[in-house]
């Protein structure tokens, strides 16, 4: 795990952020996801109907993937020297690849920029969410984090 201290972030702009461990995506998991978003959808949920979809069984929400990324993280850096932090919002969001149900992903990137408003401090980290066993990410985006 890497440790950053808001006040020295600048010298590690462009460095990874490592890569966190594998994330099992479980039906129970999608189920959930769909039940918390309302997004039900057969693709999501239907086992049976999704054995005949393109993909064989049911697929992860791509926004599920996306939600994924504070746990990740916190796999990965430890923020010292902050008060709180809150997500921001992303940037070019991209759900390249399908993650089938029972597939991992993990977590992977680098710090791409900075800006200090006063005490405020706004990071952007360039994201990439690995599918095991493809060579195409599931998802790709830039995530602006601000820091107190």
């Amino acid at each position: 795990m890497k440790t950053l201290h808001l006040n020295k972030i600048e010298e590690h702009i462009g460095e990874s952020l490592g890569i966190s461990e594998w994330q099992i995506v479980t039906q129970d998991m999608i189920n959930q996801f769909a039940e918390l978003t309302g997004d039900k959808q057969w693709i999501h949920v239907d086992t049976e109907k999704a054995k005949f979809s393109p993909f064989g069984t049911t697929v992860a929400h791509g926004f599920m993937i996306l939600s994924f990324a504070p746990k990740l993280v916190s796999e990965l850096i430890d923020f010292q020297g902050i008060r709180m932090g809150l997500n921001y919002g992303f940037e070019k969001v991209r759900f390249i690849s399908p993650v089938p149900v029972n597939s991992e992903v993990r977590m992977t990137g680098n710090l791409k920029s900075i800006e200090r408003e006063g005490e405020r401090v706004k990071l952007t980290m360039n994201i990439v969410f690995e599918l095991k066993g493809s060579e195409k990410p599931a998802c790709v985006a830039e995530w602006v984090n601000m820091f107190f």
